[in-house]
């Protein structure tokens, strides 16, 4: 893995690991937005459901991740706007695949009929998997992958990155929905 690195703690933690596991399915996934719970309340309260999904007492700060409903169509700032969760649930990770242009390449898009169009099509586009969790207090961990290329433009190794700020608008969409 390249790239920069956070401390660890339980929600960095758990952001890598869905992050990890949404990346099992590979690459042109829609969103998901995940519920964080507290694991040592999960296990008392539903002691089957957690001995079916294998999780283990790991102390009052660890978080299990529960993947919500899809997502509807449209805007995603707007579905998450309409979005609310109660106080059982601790943070929440959302993974969300977009298009990213260096600023040089933006510029090229000011004048353009279909801006979408031309930034998908852009020769230095490049694919990024965010995955950013949030959780009551505000604490946040954004991870980025970035789909590899190799010389000729086939799939290669991915980059990863990490760190608390890398997408501070969706961070605090996300905080939103946390708030009652």
């Amino acid at each position: 893995m390249r790239g920069m690195s956070f401390p660890s703690s339980p929600l960095h933690a758990v952001v890598d690991e869905v992050e990890s596991h949404v990346a099992e399915a590979g690459w042109d996934q829609p969103p998901q937005l995940f519920a964080l719970v507290q694991t040592e309340q999960l296990l008392r309260a539903e002691p089957q459901l957690a001995r079916t999904m294998g999780l283990l007492d790991t102390g009052p700060s660890a978080l299990t991740p529960i993947a919500q409903e899809p997502l509807g169509s449209g805007p995603l700032d707007e579905q998450l706007a309409s979005l609310v969760f109660g106080s059982e649930v601790l943070g929440v990770v959302l993974v969300h695949e977009v298009l990213v242009l260096p600023p040089s390449a933006e510029a090229d898009l000011d004048d353009a009929p279909d801006p979408a169009v031309q930034a998908a099509q852009h020769p230095a586009r490049r694919e990024v998997r965010m995955a950013v969790g949030v959780a009551r207090g505000g604490e946040r961990a954004c991870m980025l992958r970035l789909r590899g290329q190799d010389q000729g433009g086939q799939p290669g190794l991915d980059d990863r990155l990490s760190g608390p700020d890398l997408a501070p608008a969706l961070a605090g969409a996300l905080l939103a929905t946390l708030e009652e």
